[in-house]
């Protein structure tokens, strides 16, 4: 099975990535994603952990690579409430940013799971 990350270099994905890297079962893969350039890092650190999940992050505009292959697709992207930010500012940024994960997804694995967090 294939984990895929979208968002993987913020809280909540760096949580979220530790706890399938734990918990996937043996074999899996675990693909990171975001577009900050620190997500190799962190695919990184996680490789240490010892269990037999496969780890790899990956940046950039394009998450192509990272949703090659992958069986389910969790996102967790989007940007924090900013002072003086309302709610609807918030709102709209966020949703450009799911729309374009969204497509890049239905184009990459266009027939399986994935899954979105509405924490923020």
């Amino acid at each position: 099975m294939k984990v895929a990350v979208l968002g993987a270099a913020g809280g909540i994905g760096q949580a979220l990535a530790l706890l399938l890297k734990n918990q996937l079962p043996s074999g899996s893969e675990l693909s990171l994603y975001d577009i900050a350039p620190v997500t190799p890092g962190v695919a990184v650190d996680l490789s240490h952990i010892p269990t037999a999940v496969k780890i790899k992050g990956f940046s950039g505009e394009d998450a192509t690579p990272a949703l090659e292959g992958a069986d389910v697709v969790l996102i967790s992207a989007g940007v924090a409430r900013k002072p003086g930010m309302d709610r609807s500012d918030l709102f709209n940024v966020n949703a450009g940013i799911v729309k374009n994960l969204v497509q890049q997804i239905a184009k990459t694995c266009r027939k399986r799971a994935w899954a979105l967090s509405p924490t923020r």
